[in-house]
């Protein structure tokens, strides 16, 4: 002990010790000091590859673009460094493919979609006055809305303007059943009321036994002499329960209560009452024996019409109340029916309440709202259209509508009947279908088919000064709108008929659609033609659109359960390709989709058309041609961004609440402070509201506003 204790107090070796002790922790702070600045490896995990998998491989998409909106954090490790040991050499460069291209430049199926437009939060310049700002918060209460009087009820606002009506030069080509809108300020600013004892409509059956409902309705016909009271034997021949017979034929009275066609046409099968429904037996003024039978002639007529394969999309004017395309339905084909806003003024709302796809329109002087090539077939049962009159500039219109190769049916008594005036009527029909190049490929009783040519060869070929002219080459036959744009606001007007033949184009574009149902999903040729910023990657945008809303509606369909809900009319406001509506077709949804491509974008419609669907060019600054209470549906995703730049978006709202049915659903997928100011429009308009984050989290830039418009 007592050496020990000489060495402590020892001076010298005490200074010794303190001299060790102090280099001693002076080496450990310098190697804790450089080791914490010292360049690191990343060493990754299992965990953080898989999540720079998944964010690299998020993408957005617009008509314009797709972007990757993800980022990759590097995983920081502390390598301990040791004097006998040198760091270990650094990991060969493996290059990791993200995002929608494979090595060959092709888009792979395995990316995942992200939920809004990394363009919606561009900072463009915006008018104020129309939307009162872009903060982020959540915006003041807006006072309720009040309910219109009874006369709107079934207000359509460009077709009810009585003042402009009135005012103009001349009506003798149908002017007045044309658009015009209300002017500014003059906006629907209410609530359209129901009618009284308005109920939720009758549901579309799921399944049509058109078989079994012919013979049941050749049975009731014979055995109770054409009584509609007397529907025992309709149900006993079915063997279905009446209920869902019923929901065959009929429609609430209270839904659409005027009797005006059953007064007209009651004779001709097209519609009859019975005490609280509208009885719809399926026949028309020229089948009067029912649409089935109609269009079992016309495939015998020409069986390379293929109902459903050949012919997809059809184009229905003068509809009555569209028997043609509800039964055509059936036969795997999607019928457009149209018919102005006449004495017979609501035979498209009757068709809109069976379900059917329809909406108001009129063949007068400027071109209807649909592209050049549209449909496989277009189809006239004594529509009381004049084809021939005004160099047949009416046809003509038929003829830039229609696809190459499709078929014009006509069925009318110039057709068939021998009077003097009817076959002069005939004559002239002849004569201007040979001028266009249509070709009559058959003629039985009271049907008569012409086919389309595919080419302009016919055309080019005509003799000098044959009428009409072909188009001049620099008129676009898509072009139904003029829009020039000054810097937010568009100048928009009609671009008007014109009597000259709309030419093909050279390399097929619009002709060669491949059969349904591959079309569906087929990038057609004339996406190649769309204007857009891209050039080489035009599939890839169309395949990952539908990749998108095939992941959204995947969602919608199994949480928001629209298989069990009234689901038949649905509307997508802002189309694009139609990935939406593509989507509810693949999710097995019994529904139809109006797909509508606004002004203020690129004319993504002929594409729509060439995939089997439908829809139309619409300007959201002005109301819907349709009537109130028409979709179950309703959903824009990207829309108010766009549209809050020119337009007030309280009157899109109270446009989507005319039109959109009681007990109908919107989905609105946006920015947060567009959602949040729309949130308090429809909260003022009475819908019941949510607000739903989308896949990136709480914190992302844009969400899903749900709404509900309860009865």
């Amino acid at each position: 002990m007592r050496a020990t204790g000489d060495h402590i107090t020892n001076p010298n070796t005490f200074i010794k010790i303190l001299i060790l002790s102090f280099f001693a922790l002076s080496l450990f702070f310098a190697v804790k000091h450089f080791s914490s600045y010292s360049p690191q490896l990343p060493l990754p995990s299992s965990s953080s590859s898989s999540a720079i998998a998944t964010t690299n491989a998020t993408a957005a998409v617009s008509v314009h673009h797709v972007a990757s909106n993800s980022t990759t954090t590097n995983t920081s490790t502390t390598t301990s460094l040791s004097n006998t040991a040198s760091p270990p050499p650094p990991p060969e460069n493996v290059v990791e493919r993200t995002g929608i291209l494979d090595e060959n430049g092709a888009m792979t199926n395995d990316f995942v979609i992200g939920d809004y437009d990394s363009s919606l939060l561009e900072n463009n310049e915006v008018d104020e006055s129309l939307v009162g700002g872009e903060s982020d918060e959540k915006p003041g209460k807006i006072e309720k809305f009040r309910v219109c009087d009874e006369s709107r009820r079934e207000y359509i606002p460009c077709l009810d303007n009585l003042d402009v009506v009135s005012r103009l030069n001349s009506t003798e080509k149908g002017e007045n059943y044309e658009r015009h809108c209300p002017e500014k300020g003059k906006e629907l600013d209410c609530l359209v009321p129901n009618p009284k004892g308005y109920k939720d409509h009758i549901p579309w059956p799921k399944s049509r036994d058109e078989r079994k409902f012919g013979l049941c309705f050749y049975y009731w016909k014979k055995h109770s002499k054409g009584h509609v009271g007397n529907k025992s034997m309709l149900y006993m021949m079915t063997g279905e329960e009446d209920e869902q017979v019923e929901q065959l034929l009929v429609v609430w009275y209270d839904n659409v209560p005027h009797t005006r066609l059953v007064e007209d046409k009651g004779g001709q099968n097209w519609i009859s009452r019975n005490k609280d429904k509208f009885i719809f037996p399926g026949g028309g003024t020229q089948f009067i024996h029912g649409a089935n039978e109609y269009l079992d002639q016309i495939s015998k007529m020409v069986p390379d019409i293929a109902f459903g394969q050949h012919v997809r999309v059809a184009l229905d004017v003068g509809c009555g109340v569209a028997s043609f395309g509800a039964f055509l339905l059936d036969r795997n084909v999607t019928t457009l029916s149209i018919a102005p806003k006449d004495v017979h003024e609501n035979q498209i709302q009757f068709a809109l309440e069976r379900g059917v796809p329809a909406m108001v329109a009129a063949f007068a002087t400027h071109r209807l709202l649909y592209p050049s090539q549209a449909f496989d077939l277009v189809h006239c049962s004594r529509c009381r259209i004049n084809w021939t009159r005004d160099d047949g500039i009416l046809l003509l219109e038929v003829n830039r509508m229609l696809r190459g190769g499709g078929y014009f049916v006509w069925a009318a008594q110039p057709v068939y009947k021998h009077e003097d005036k009817l076959q002069q009527q005939w004559k002239e029909m002849e004569d201007l279908t040979g001028r266009i190049c249509w070709e009559l490929v058959a003629k039985e009783g009271y049907i008569a088919i012409w086919r389309k040519p595919l080419n302009n060869t016919c055309y080019l070929g005509r003799n000098l000064g044959v009428q009409p002219p072909v188009c001049d080459a620099n008129d676009d036959p898509d072009n139904v709108w003029y829009a020039i744009r000054y810097s937010f606001h568009f100048v928009i007007w009609y671009v008007p008929l014109k009597a000259c033949i709309t030419q093909l184009p050279e390399n097929g574009y619009g002709g060669n659609v491949t059969t349904w149902p591959l079309r569906l999903h087929h990038p057609p040729d004339r996406l190649q033609s769309i204007e857009m910023d891209a050039i080489l990657s035009r599939n890839d945008i169309y395949k990952a659109e539908s990749k998108y809303w095939k992941d959204i509606t995947f969602s919608y369909v199994n949480v928001f359960r629209w298989r069990t809900r009234n689901v038949r009319n649905v509307m997508d406001m802002r189309a694009r390709y139609g990935g939406f509506a593509a989507a509810l077709h693949d999710h097995g949804v019994d529904c139809w989709v109006m797909n509508v491509v606004p002004v203020s974008g690129t004319n993504t419609l002929p594409v729509i058309y060439d995939r089997g669907l439908i829809g139309v060019v619409h300007d959201w600054c002005e109301p819907f041609d349709t009537y109130p209470r028409t979709y179950d549906i309703l959903n824009a995703a990207g829309l108010f961004s766009i549209e809050q730049k020119r337009c007030n978006i309280s009157s899109i709202m109270l446009e989507m609440n005319r039109i959109l049915r009681p007990n109908g659903h919107v989905y609105i997928r946006d920015v947060n402070s567009i959602i949040y100011k729309l949130e308090e429009i429809a909260k003022a308009m009475g819908w019941m509201t949510h607000v739903f984050d989308n896949g990136e989290g709480p914190n992302a830039g844009a969400k899903l506003l749900t709404c509900e418009k309860r009865m």
